[in-house]
């Protein structure tokens, strides 16, 4: 069985901390407006008194060819993103990714303590002791050491800047790990 590559969207695949109006080198910029965003943004400009003001789309930085590279790495890809099921219907067709499994968190988020971030718990329980690669920008070593306490199977927590997003070193050693074990 292949492990399972574990992608959030912000950060590894949307480099969303670049320098503004600069993307990085091979990303295109996207503008979209998913039902999640529309609606945490009319909220938002409610609440600033302008109800009357238009929900003005998301940018997101993709490279085109991460999804080939993606589907080309011996794993089984799976959506671990906020975006949840709208990373299938908004972004898979920019990547030319097919429709991946998702990852869909607990509500309200669990609260791990000692630094582990919110979606550790979830992922472990989601792997259900499968190997797993996980690509995020907000692992810390904290994730590391509760994944290593709480899964049975190999994992490997891959940091990924969010100014840089995926490199061609991150799919190496994620291609190099996934041979490995």
């Amino acid at each position: 069985m292949r492990p399972l590559l574990l992608l959030d969207v912000d950060g590894p695949l949307n480099p969303y901390a670049a320098k503004p109006y600069r993307r990085p080198e091979g990303y295109g910029t996207h503008r979209l407006i998913t039902p999640s965003w529309k609606a945490r943004e009319r909220r938002r400009l409610d609440d600033d008194g302008q109800p009357n003001r238009p929900v003005k789309p998301l940018r997101v930085w993709l490279n085109e060819t991460h999804g080939p590279a993606l589907t080309a790495l011996p794993f089984d890809p799976v959506w671990a993103t906020t975006w949840e099921e709208e990373a299938n219907s908004h972004l898979a067709p920019l990547l030319g990714l097919p429709r991946l499994p998702v990852i869909t968190w607990s509500r309200p988020r669990p609260e791990p303590g000692g630094g582990v971030f919110w979606k550790t718990p979830d992922v472990v329980a989601w792997a259900r002791g499968r190997a797993f690669a996980w690509v995020d920008d907000l692992i810390t070593e904290a994730d590391t050491e509760w994944v290593r306490a709480h899964h049975a199977g190999p994992a490997l927590l891959l940091r990924i800047d969010p100014r840089t997003g995926l490199t061609t070193g991150h799919f190496e050693r994620l291609a190099a790990w996934a041979d490995g074990i």
